[in-house]
């Protein structure tokens, strides 16, 4: 199983970009590419090769189901898994994520101290 270090992040609001950079970056170890909007992460995506996509759902512009789906068209980025974070967290919201072709979704609030031991959870139990 390949490990998990390159996440491409797209989130438009700074306030949670900082708290998930330095909860991704500082505490998990991980390398992010952080992306304000959608267009940016189909800019970003293909130099950075990332290893997963952790997408804010809802976005101005291009929302976070729109960019997947934009990403899932190039060839090199059309296999890389992909989380959705978000506030809409009802069943049948995760089931549409999920059918959307997300591995998984993440709810927001979340915890900083624990974000990154859950995206790794998230991980194994995908690559098991």
């Amino acid at each position: 199983m390949s490990e998990l270090s390159k996440i491409l992040y797209v989130e438009d609001e700074p306030d949670i970009q900082a708290v998930t950079k330095l909860a991704l970056e500082e505490i998990g170890d991980f390398t992010l590419e952080v992306c304000s909007n959608g267009d940016e992460a189909l800019e970003k995506a293909v130099s950075f090769a990332p290893d997963l996509l952790l997408l804010d759902v809802m976005m101005p512009g291009m929302d976070g189901p729109t960019t997947l789906k934009a990403l899932r068209e190039i060839n090199e980025i059309a296999s890389t898994p992909a989380i959705f974070m978000t506030a809409k967290v009802q069943p049948h919201e995760v089931e549409e994520y999920k059918a959307l072709g997300a591995i998984d979704v993440i709810a927001k609030p979340f915890d900083p101290m624990t974000l990154s031991d859950n995206l790794r959870d998230i991980w194994n139990r995908y690559n098991a």
